[in-house]
């Protein structure tokens, strides 16, 4: 299922030269960035201001580094630590016809989108979803006691102000060939991760400034059969069809394959909208798919499809060190000024 999109993105990320017309492209892309910060700086462009802490965790280029995963720790983490936390998110694919959406673990992706479902059922805390930030933010405060927002993605949207930026890098491609769009994969300019206060560095060996992040699998939960568990480890030397549909999805076949499982590979766009037609033709073999791609599978599977969850594994003093962040925070609330 790969498409002319796909092709582009992959040359972000090889050594071939950038078309002049792609640079020319991306400079004005970059001028509009430029613009468009400007605009907020200066009030033109207005910004809501949470009364609570706002802990954004993006990215800065397109595609999958593992973003979700890390919310979900941090999220976890922040309740342990005895906060009540909540989650905004943009719900990319969402074909709801009315926004802001309350989301929960049994809410329809095709309807809200398939990582805050997946956010709603590994935290259960409340998940609220909507293309414009402050309104989910003015949503989620009106219907749930939290004390502290994190969004999942929207690094870039200024709209609404925030306290923490934590940043995921995938550590393999990292910022491929470092122009902006469409040239390149950034949303914005390499200088703008001067401005965060966390880097993570998923799957790659950390640089400057950089902080570690893994995400491990260790079972397969079975789709049908939820109690049903095997250990990726009793794959190994089976013929099973990897299914992804995310934003890199190599990143999952590589996984799977260091467990020496014997993989035929099913790529996807990500946020696919599977339908039981995508599986007929893989019955002769058990069926390995991610857990983001599950929730829109649940409704028709089959006792040989199983999902993998991951867990980010990151140091717990980072967390820590968020926490002391969201502690020393003046208790009138103000989002960290746009530079």
């Amino acid at each position: 299922m790969k498409t002319l999109l796909h092709d582009i993105a992959q040359s972000w990320y090889d050594t071939a030269p950038v078309p002049m017309g792609l640079r020319w492209l991306s400079k004005i892309f970059l001028m509009l960035i430029k613009l468009r910060r400007w605009a907020y700086r200066r009030g033109i462009l207005k910004t809501y201001q949470a009364p609570v802490p706002v802990i954004v965790v993006g990215n800065l280029t397109v595609g999958g580094t593992g973003k979700t995963p890390a919310v979900i720790w941090l999220v976890n983490y922040l309740r342990q630590a005895g906060y009540h936390p909540g989650v905004i998110s943009r719900g990319y694919g969402g074909q709801a016809k009315n926004w802001p959406q309350w989301v929960t673990a049994h809410s329809d992706p095709r309807l809200v989108g398939d990582e805050p479902v997946l956010v709603a059922k590994r935290c259960a805390c409340p998940v609220v979803v909507g293309p414009h930030r402050p309104d989910d933010v003015r949503c989620l405060l009106a219907k749930s006691p939290v004390d502290v927002i994190v969004s999942d993605d929207g690094l870039q949207h200024y709209a609404l102000a925030r306290n923490i930026e934590v940043v995921v890098l995938d550590g393999d491609r990292r910022f491929g060939n470092q122009y902006c769009l469409p040239a390149g994969p950034l949303r914005e300019p390499m200088s703008r991760l001067l401005t965060v206060q966390f880097l993570l560095n998923n799957g790659g060996v950390p640089q400057q400034q950089e902080i570690a992040m893994r995400l491990n699998m260790q079972q397969a939960i079975n789709l049908r059969d939820p109690a049903k568990r095997r250990d990726m480890a009793s794959f190994a030397g089976e013929r099973v069809h990897a299914v992804a549909g995310i934003g890199h999805p190599q990143r999952f076949f590589n996984q799977l394959k260091s467990y020496k499982i014997n993989i035929i590979e099913h790529e996807f766009t990500d946020h696919f909208d599977f339908t039981a037609a995508h599986f007929a033709s893989l019955e002769n073999a058990p069926v390995l798919m991610t857990e983001k791609d599950a929730v829109k599978c649940f409704n028709f599977a089959k006792s040989h499809m199983w999902f993998v969850p991951v867990n980010a594994e990151i140091a717990a003093s980072v967390a820590d060190q968020i926490i002391e962040q969201l502690t020393s925070l003046p208790g009138d609330i103000n989002g960290q000024q746009i530079t």
